[in-house]
């Protein structure tokens, strides 16, 4: 499967939980950190709530 790169461009201050939650789920914790993670349709779903905060690029 295809992977995807995930970097957290805005703070998470002041965010509703849920949009926490689902960054931290990610294992995004600070602006500029970077994770791989596999494209499945669960990060697929992440990615789509909190797509205001993250730049996705395909590996």
């Amino acid at each position: 499967m295809a992977q995807l790169k995930i970097t957290l461009t805005k703070s998470l201050f002041g965010r509703v939980k849920n949009q926490k939650a689902n960054a931290e789920a990610l294992g995004l914790n600070k602006i500029g950190k970077t994770v791989v993670r596999e494209d499945t349709p669960a990060v697929r779903g992440i990615i789509t709530k909190i797509a205001h905060l993250v730049k996705v690029e395909e590996i």
